[in-house]
């Protein structure tokens, strides 16, 4: 989804969304986008035009608000019947507590209490807690941030 913000400062000028949305979808298209797959919206954060209610400044577009764009998505798969991947983005050593590596599960599911080994290092080790936004957590699913 392509969303063009601050239709009201060109006036919702028409020529001005096309000139952006060409501009914009020709960059998409040489990193590898097709243009079927994307949806251009223009709307006006600051007047609230276009993203739930139609806008009576932009009667010249015809397609669907933002909210409307969005609720669209199909929302992607989450593959909790496959072994746990979760990337690693940090490792912190907290005294007290030990080592907290920190990542997002993927796919897959980790609950406390279980063993995990680490790859390519091979190491294995007891995940005694899992914690999102310093919430415990019963079972991270994929998605989670934890």
């Amino acid at each position: 989804i392509v969303a063009i913000n601050k239709m009201d400062t060109v006036k919702f000028n028409e020529e001005r969304f096309t000139d952006v949305k060409k501009e914009v979808f020709d960059y998409l298209k040489k990193i590898g986008y097709q243009e079927k797959n994307l949806r251009c919206v223009p709307y006006s954060g600051f007047k609230g035009d276009n993203l739930v209610e139609k806008s009576e400044n932009m009667d010249w577009y015809k397609g669907l608000t933002l909210l409307e764009t969005l609720d669209q998505i199909t929302p992607p798969i989450r593959l909790n019947d496959k072994a746990l991947r979760l990337p690693l983005q940090d490792v912190y050593k907290i005294t007290g507590i030990g080592t907290v590596p920190v990542g997002r599960v993927e796919t897959g599911f980790l609950c406390p209490n279980t063993t995990i080994t680490f790859a390519p290092a091979n190491i294995t080790t007891e995940c005694k807690t899992v914690e999102m936004h310093h919430t415990q957590l019963e079972e991270a699913v994929p998605g989670d941030n934890v």
